[in-house]
């Protein structure tokens, strides 16, 4: 993992700006955890220095040290896997844990806004390392409209038909969720299907769903496995149906259903993306990846969301499809924010070392957070984005921490906005355990993805499982959340499960 230290060998400048424009956004910061409103360029964070190549082992950082930069990531499949292989009684390959995805599939308690963008709440816990802390950058979207309003769809559902597909809870279980799903999708929403094996084939052109449905059905029914898995020719040709279908007033995406076990054709996700590019940044069509099956192929999924301005999520079950497909489909489909990404700022007068866990594919270049031609991370609505941080602070440190900002783009517009949020050493709380629910739920689920991942996170104050299990069950009786209660079930699973190989 990259590694942040703070040098102790500022200049009289550096320091005297930096107190500076700190001082400018931690004024009226109150009790050192709130949100600001949208600030556009001018939000008093240090301007971020012009990076420069470094060692990815290096423990230490160019000039812009005291900064952290990230794309916003919303994927939640490396959670969702990790439940379906422990279920199964064996535990996922540490390769396959990313924990911002653990930490990202849980409710949180952040205040959202009233429109489009993001609130930025920033809090923090001490831990039981001496001088170590746990802070949580949050970001929350608007829920959906409860009236449900909101553009309509045109979504390509891309379907692997490969022989893989055809064992129980792949195919089978995609089906079930399409149908569910035309049923739940609005009369002025469209479908088109395409479904790959050794070649690709559009099933169903780009249709309306009022006086449709029927054929809609039809189409997904007879979807039946077959060979081999030429995942590439299968996007390549969803993206063509995507465009050929295109509707402007729409939010257009394509689905992608798979256990992304490709065999058979273009095999690497940046060659499979390159080939359709530029549909995707001509016509702004982002990809939603559905992963399905015991035997997934977590990384090439993983990777084409990335490059494919989208997320990824797992379905293990009937009731995780119908949570994705029906009760979380807006979602899902709709988009709030584009290009979205996030600078948090460390006080180098009150920190002394840092790092982000985490969000290892999704960095960003400290320079290029302000520049809207560097792709971030798309988000609709109803999404919160934590990222987690292990903070040690210098001795007997007093003052400001660290300031988050965040920079989106109006999905409509592509006009940039920032909003910013601040904390205080003093608003620390003097233990994990002593911090909020939701605090709490976030350190298990980074601790427990730390766990599974070998160690390789290297988060401060993790115990061990029989502990993070007991916290995990209390905290399932505290919030009544099941999924935090389906995470207990999941660490459990854990501690009983042999070692991956």
């Amino acid at each position: 993992m990259e590694r942040y230290r703070i040098r102790r060998t500022r200049g009289a400048l550096l320091a005297l700006t930096t107190t500076a424009t700190l001082l400018l956004t931690a004024c009226g910061a109150g009790d050192g955890s709130h949100s600001t409103s949208d600030s556009k360029q001018s939000n008093g964070l240090p301007a971020p220095a012009p990076s420069r190549p470094q060692d990815e082992d290096s423990a230490t950082t160019p000039a812009s040290d005291y900064l952290s930069t990230f794309a916003l990531d919303v994927d939640t499949a490396s959670y969702g896997y990790a439940r379906r292989t422990l279920a199964d009684g064996e535990r996922p390959a540490p390769s396959t844990v990313r924990a911002e995805e653990f930490v990202n599939s849980f409710r949180q308690d952040y205040p959202a806004p009233d429109g489009n963008g993001f609130t930025v709440t920033v809090d923090g816990a001490r831990t039981s390392d001496p001088d170590w802390s746990l802070v949580r950058v949050g970001l929350a979207t608007r829920p959906e409209d409860a009236t449900g309003e909101r553009p309509p769809a045109a979504l390509t559902f891309v379907i692997d038909v490969s022989g893989s597909m055809d064992e129980p809870g792949r195919l089978d279980l995609a089906k079930k969720s399409l149908d569910t799903m035309t049923d739940r999708l609005r009369d002025d929403d469209s479908v088109a299907i395409v479904a790959f094996s050794e070649h690709a084939e559009t099933v169903l052109p780009m249709t309306r769903l009022a006086g449709h449905r029927g054929e809609i059905h039809h189409a997904v029914d007879s979807l039946a496995a077959l060979y081999s898995t030429n995942l590439g020719e299968g996007v390549e040709t969803g993206y063509a149906t995507a465009v050929e279908g295109l509707r402007k007033d729409a939010t257009n995406r394509v689905v992608l259903i798979s256990d992304a076990l490709a065999n058979d054709g273009e095999t690497e996700p940046d060659a499979i993306l390159k080939r359709i590019d530029g549909d995707r940044r001509e016509y702004g069509i982002t990809l939603f990846g559905v992963g399905v099956g015991s035997d997934y192929g977590d990384a090439l999924m993983e990777r084409l969301a990335d490059k494919g301005d989208g997320h990824t999520t797992y379905v293990s079950d009937t009731a995780t499809a119908t949570r994705v497909f029906c009760e979380q489909l807006p979602q899902n489909i709709d988009l709030v924010a584009r290009d979205a990404k996030a600078q948090v700022a460390f006080d180098p007068h009150t920190v002394a070392d840092f790092r982000l866990i985490g969000y290892r594919d999704r960095k960003v270049a400290d320079g290029d957070f302000r520049d809207d031609r560097v792709d971030g991370g798309e988000v609709g609505p109803g999404h919160t984005v934590t990222a987690l941080y292990a903070v040690r602070t210098k001795p007997n440190a007093e003052g400001h921490l660290a300031t988050a900002t965040v920079r989106w783009l109006d999905p409509e517009t592509r006009t940039p906005h920032e909003n910013t949020g601040a904390m205080e050493t003093g608003t620390l709380h003097d233990s994990v355990w002593t911090a909020s629910p939701r605090f709490q739920v976030t350190a298990v689920a980074a601790y427990f993805a730390d766990e599974l991942g070998g160690g390789d996170y290297r988060i401060p104050g993790k115990p061990g499982l029989g502990t993070l299990r007991s916290r995990a069950t209390a905290l399932a009786r505290t919030t009544e959340d099941k999924n935090v209660s389906d995470l207990a079930t999941a660490i459990r699973e854990a501690d009983r499960s042999p070692s991956a190989s």
